[in-house]
């Protein structure tokens, strides 16, 4: 009866958590246009997502966390999580997915000291990142004694993050480790300059002389990399990239009816075409959230239906941009507009790596079994 009543009570604090994630929504939105402006990182957001407890979601119960990832109910949860943060703003949606997967990779391969600790501090609101990009010129080392040398590149977050899960090459390969930050330390001007997503201010990190100590390292040598954490783990950011198609949407439809042409039949037949493909992604993550979360699969046949949901639900957003493109017209592409921006962020996030490989390796895996079902 205990444990009965003590799930009954995590289910209630989700659905809590969700209502008011959902009153959050509004707010990133009207918050969007001055951070994309001034490329600025989206404090106050983050501030109601601290207050709010979000920081822990995804820790389980024992570590006083709300158990969001944890069973179906605890997946479907952090699936409407990743949706509504993409629905609100993507660079938001970016930086938590970040976060929840350093603490989820911290959880699966950490020692137990570093767990707590690093469980303690999301808690406690401290933002974690997740930052494994080698720029061109060479990454980051782990040398003797503990000290690092070296950069990483592409790190949304960069100077705001207090915590961070980087890679370092050291003797006998790649090692996950976790590093204590500064804020605005560190921070390296970056010459990339994205046309979206700019609120997650992306840039580089020096991390030159800085000594960790050995508890700060977390598995061996290549678990980063392993499977079928490492591919599986892209269905968080594909809801995220949901979440702002839904925006989209949502924004087409209600510029749609203010301009009075719901009654034509040719915005008519455009607007159903965008109703199928955004439920075409939607169940497409539903069922992804859930396969990567209980992982109750082969782990190839995990790996393989997450890729295709990733690509479908990439071919979902940029079908769902040529509609609103062809339904709004120029409108649509006059710096200022709610959509434009959103076609811009959306068309920033979608860039994961290897799609092609990604789309042939989960073919090959289904000319081999069984089809989803």
């Amino acid at each position: 009866m205990r444990r009965v009543t003590r799930r009954r009570g995590v289910r209630a604090e989700q659905a809590r958590m969700l209502d008011a994630l959902r009153e959050m929504v509004p707010q990133m939105q009207a918050e969007a246009a001055a951070l994309d402006a001034a490329a600025a990182f989206p404090h106050e957001s983050f501030e109601r997502l601290r207050a709010a407890r979000f920081f822990g979601a995804t820790l389980p119960e024992r570590l006083a966390g709300a158990g969001f990832g944890e069973g179906e109910a605890g997946a479907l949860g952090l699936f409407k999580i990743f949706a509504l943060l993409g629905e609100g703003n993507m660079s938001v949606a970016r930086l938590y997915e970040a976060h929840v997967n350093a603490l989820q990779l911290i959880c699966r391969y950490g020692g137990d000291e570093l767990v707590r600790a690093c469980a303690a501090d999301a808690a406690a609101g401290e933002l974690f990142a997740l930052w494994v990009t080698d720029p061109a010129e060479g990454g980051l080392v782990l040398g003797p004694g503990g000290v690092l040398e070296g950069r990483k590149g592409f790190c949304s977050g960069a100077g705001v993050a207090t915590r961070a899960l980087v890679t370092a090459e050291m003797g006998g390969g790649t090692r996950m480790l976790v590093v204590v930050l500064e804020p605005g330390v560190r921070v390296l001007p970056s010459p990339i300059k994205l046309s979206g997503m700019r609120a997650a201010i992306t840039g580089a990190m020096d991390f030159s002389g800085m000594r960790v100590e050995p508890e700060a390292l977390l598995g061996e040598a290549g678990d980063y990399l392993r499977e079928p954490a490492f591919s599986a783990g892209a269905w968080r950011g594909a809801a995220g990239a949901l979440g702002g198609l839904t925006a989209l949407v949502k924004l087409h439809k209600a510029e749609i009816l203010r301009r009075s042409r719901d009654g034509d039949a040719h915005q008519q037949a455009r607007f159903g075409q965008l109703v199928m493909t955004y439920e075409t992604a939607r169940l497409w993550m539903k069922q992804a959230a859930l396969r990567g979360c209980l992982e109750d699969a082969p782990d190839d046949q995990i790996v393989a239906y997450i890729n295709l949901a990733r690509l479908a639900v990439e071919a979902a957003c940029l079908e769902g941009i040529k509609l609103v493109q062809r339904g709004l017209g120029l409108g649509a592409f006059v710096a200022g507009h709610p959509a434009e921006r959103l076609m811009r962020d959306l068309a920033t996030y979608l860039r994961q790596p290897a799609p092609d490989e990604t789309l042939v390796k989960a073919a090959d895996f289904y000319f081999r079994a069984a089809l989803p079902g």
